[in-house]
């Protein structure tokens, strides 16, 4: 017996950026290099000329679903140039997938713009609204028979990210990688969240006037649970994380759910992941009951059908991926039997891909060699091909919480250690001096707020040409030495 609707779409996802290589228009590719972004995109997987095997290979192993980005740096690679060849590209990139019985769902703004759009301020500019609206409006004429359209990607991480950037990003800024503008708590821009609602309405306004497909966008939900006392506190996160952008979901066709972890919420706000065996390569904790609290979170405050557009783990032992992900689709099933109108399951990620600065942290059902493109089926991409065939009937029934005991939590033996938070490091003027003779500057390195809630040894594990084995060790001796 399944588990799920008729007609529940089972896929993968990626973005642009990440999978296609080159994309040397964008605001990004002239990030990348410098700061915390320290490694290069490049070609990335080849995707831009291998997606109809990665397509395959989806099909192949059972699943009905990709999504995957159209990248506005291609189509208007300078601002009013409009590529027709891109466009063609992208189009064969839907029949593609449809021919192969994939359904496509199209992504139309991944974290990437053209860098000229950055250039000019990017959502904030004086003429970004109207950009954008001339962008969709282009874009639709090649959506035709497509049901459903994301028009931006994660809109609560763009906004966070503008926490990190001192204004308006110039054309010497892009050189040199972003700038730290803030420290401490982490929390998104609600008037730029605001800014990216009116984008979004800008765009399901167009797509509805012109094409068929169902419109929404995505939310990369935080699954945040409330500390005793701080329930106020909690409403607030919420609404400046989540709800800002869920709320401008209703009425829109559906809202995608993009969940991973949670965090509990303190009196100073999302408490970062201590160090924990379980953790993942990107130091989140080992949390697959957060897509079941993802959820019915968004459909509490959106009301709105929903699609789960991300959900996955970093992590290089596939066994484990098929382990969170079985939990995980056992949150999701009891959610659907719980009457929550949930419309499909696209894993992230489709590949092994470039992570914003980092190709360490592994996601995907399937791996690339980086230098021959060959792709590598991992047994995860079977395995959940068998899950879509029968409609999650082999799912085990109930749920169960992965909340960490505190007895299974590492105990500290020192004061400090590479295991040890960078906040925690960044706080304590012993461990901030420390750090700062180990590497001049790094207090104000970019993008150093980011990882506040990463341990310095994963930070390291994923920025290996930046802090090698032998200088993380050499810092961890003199961090213990701290008394």
């Amino acid at each position: 017996m399944t588990r799920v609707p008729d007609g529940f779409l089972w896929g993968a996802s990626t973005s642009a950026h990440q999978v296609e290589g080159n994309n040397t228009s964008s605001d990004i590719w002239r990030l990348e290099g410098s700061g915390i972004m320290t490694e290069y995109s490049g070609d990335a997987d080849d995707s831009y000329h291998r997606y109809p095997e990665d397509m395959r290979l989806l099909a192949d192993a059972g699943l009905n679903a990709y999504r995957f980005g159209i990248e506005w740096a291609r189509i208007e690679p300078e601002k009013g140039r409009w590529s027709n060849a891109e466009l063609a590209h992208y189009r064969r990139m839907i029949d593609t997938a449809r021919n192969l019985g994939l359904e496509p769902v199209v992504t139309l703004h991944h974290f990437t713009s053209p860098h000229w759009f950055a250039e000019a301020g990017g959502w904030t500019g004086d003429d970004a609204l109207e950009r954008w609206r001339l962008y969709i409006e282009r874009v639709s004429s090649i959506l035709d028979g497509v049901s459903w359209v994301c028009t931006i990607n994660e809109p609560n991480m763009v906004a966070l990210m503008q926490m990190f950037l001192g204004g308006d990003i110039s054309r010497d800024d892009l050189g040199q990688g972003l700038t730290l503008a803030h420290d401490g708590p982490l929390t998104p821009d609600v008037q730029l969240g605001a800014r990216l609602v009116e984008a979004h309405r800008i765009a399901v306004e167009v797509l509805r006037e012109r094409t068929s497909a169902k419109v929404g966008w995505t939310v990369a939900q935080q699954a945040f649970t409330p500390t005793p006392g701080n329930e106020e506190v909690f409403q607030k996160v919420n609404w400046a994380w989540e709800d800002q952008y869920l709320e401008a979901s209703r009425g829109d066709d559906f809202v995608g759910v993009q969940s991973y972890t949670t965090q509990p919420v303190n009196a100073q706000g999302p408490v970062p992941h201590p160090p924990h065996p379980d953790n993942t390569i990107t130091g989140w904790a080992y949390r697959p009951d957060a897509l079941g609290i993802a959820l019915r979170h968004a459909h509490e405050v959106a009301g709105v059908p929903l699609l789960v557009t991300e959900n996955g783990i970093a992590t290089g032992d596939d066994e484990r991926r098929i382990a969170y992900t079985t939990e995980a689709l056992r949150h999701l099933a009891a959610a659907v039997e719980d009457g929550i109108d949930v419309r499909g399951y696209l894993h992230w990620s489709a590949l092994d891909n470039y992570e914003w600065g980092h190709w360490g942290p592994t996601f995907g059902l399937i791996a690339v060699d980086r230098e021959t493109f060959e792709r590598r089926p991992k047994p995860s991409l079977a395995w959940l091909g068998e899950v879509a065939r029968t409609g999650a009937a082999h799912i085990p029934a109930g749920t169960a919480s992965f909340a960490p005991e505190a007895s299974a939590e590492t105990a500290p033996d020192t004061l400090f250690s590479a295991g040890s938070l960078v906040g925690a490091l960044l706080d304590d003027d012993r461990s901030r001096a420390v750090l700062d003779d180990a590497a001049p500057g790094i207090a104000a390195h970019p993008m150093i707020g980011m990882a506040r809630g990463l341990s310095l040894e994963t930070v390291a594990g994923m920025a290996a040409d930046v802090l090698s084995a032998e200088a993380l060790a050499e810092l961890d001796e003199r961090l213990r030495a701290i008394v």
